[in-house]
């Protein structure tokens, strides 16, 4: 029961700071909004502001917000307060400022994670395995890896780092303390050709070990949070269109690679679980993914809506309306097929067991 009110409250917080976005820049470029809706489907109940009516909607897996004169199909009066009045630069910053703000709220949410403690493994190693280097150069359990080549590690991330950095296939100079004793060892990883999560094949060095199974909590000062926030931020984002991209061309398969809301409700579920830096965390990153997934130069989704004003530059007149409908409605009948393409999987994964 928790974990369905927690998954509510996420799925509500996401969409509406992805539409409230899109409010507050429409009302900054004096644009008059008349709904401002959370959800889908039949109206359970509204109530009418001083010139917008604010709804909740049946169905809680999205929401819009619907300006005066924004149906280039329709009638529109030509008023200074009507959307496709203003000029393109002030569309184009209604448009981009949903996912913008996403962006901004997954930013927060990771600096946030640094500021509280981001969950980490220490360099205490919990399992060396027979026949890698590291087991026949010495190291065994419980041994804590303080240097990689003269560089200081601290955390597991900073040691997978720099075993990464290494050239492949040379020696490497490790220090690493044992009972307060210091032991220096120079071993050299084990290349192995592996294939990685965009199913390229690649050469790896491994030395054999894992982890401990001990957690710290890694706090750092708040210029410092902002800052791994926002390098946290980009690498999301960098790998999460490299992703769509090998997708696309099918290097990654579709089916095993995407979910949906009964997915990202399991997944924020589980997170929920585990504590509540774990649940900042999903929260953040789904908040990215929404506005990656928005930004696609897609028609129907905000990307598209820029790729048509994009076009309006550049031909000096907009699309017709006849042929942006068309558009738009074979773009929501792919989607269409996508999400239910996707939530049945989602549904084989995660319901049928």
């Amino acid at each position: 029961m928790i974990s369905a009110i927690t998954v509510l409250i996420v799925f509500s917080v996401l969409i509406l700071i992805h539409e409230l976005g899109h409010f507050v820049m429409a009302k900054r470029m004096k644009v008059k909004v008349e709904k401002f809706s959370f959800g889908f489907g039949p109206k359970l109940f509204s109530f009418k502001g001083k010139e917008t009516e604010y709804l909740i909607c049946a169905i809680p897996l999205g929401g819009y917000v619907k300006m005066a004169g924004d149906d280039p199909a329709l009638a529109r009066e030509g008023k200074d307060w009507e959307y496709l009045s203003k000029p393109i630069i002030k569309r184009f910053g209604i448009v981009v400022a949903g996912p913008l703000t996403n962006y901004l709220l997954a930013f927060l949410l990771f600096s946030l994670i640094f500021i509280l403690g981001a969950p980490t493994f220490t360099t205490e190693i919990g399992k060396v395995i027979k026949d890698f280097p590291a087991y026949s150069a010495g190291i065994r359990e419980a041994d804590k890896i303080v240097s990689v080549n003269g560089k200081e590690v601290k955390y597991w991330d900073d040691l997978l780092s720099e075993i990464t950095k290494a050239p492949s296939g040379e020696p490497m100079d490790v220090v690493l303390l044992r009972k307060d004793k210091t032991i220096r060892i120079r071993l050299t990883p084990k290349v192995i050709t592996t294939k990685n999560i965009f199913n390229q094949t690649i050469k790896i060095g491994k030395l054999g070990i894992a982890p401990a199974d001990k957690i710290i909590a890694l706090k750092v000062s708040p210029v410092q949070a902002f800052y791994l926030g926002a390098r946290k931020t980009l690498a999301i984002t960098a790998f999460t269109y490299k992703a769509l991209w090998h997708m696309a061309t099918g290097g990654m398969p579709v089916k095993e690679s995407l979910t949906g809301p009964i997915g990202i409700a399991a997944a924020i579920g589980n997170a929920a679980k585990m504590g509540m830096i774990y649940l900042i965390d999903i929260t953040a990153q789904i908040n990215l993914a929404i506005a990656i997934f928005n930004l696609l130069p897609f028609p129907v989704l905000d990307g598209g809506h820029v790729l048509f004003l994009l076009i309006e530059k550049i031909r000096k007149k907009p699309l017709s309306p006849k042929v942006e409908q068309v558009i738009t409605q074979i773009a929501i009948s792919l989607l269409i097929a996508l999400a239910v393409f996707i939530s049945w999987n989602d549904i084989a994964k995660f319901v049928i067991r």
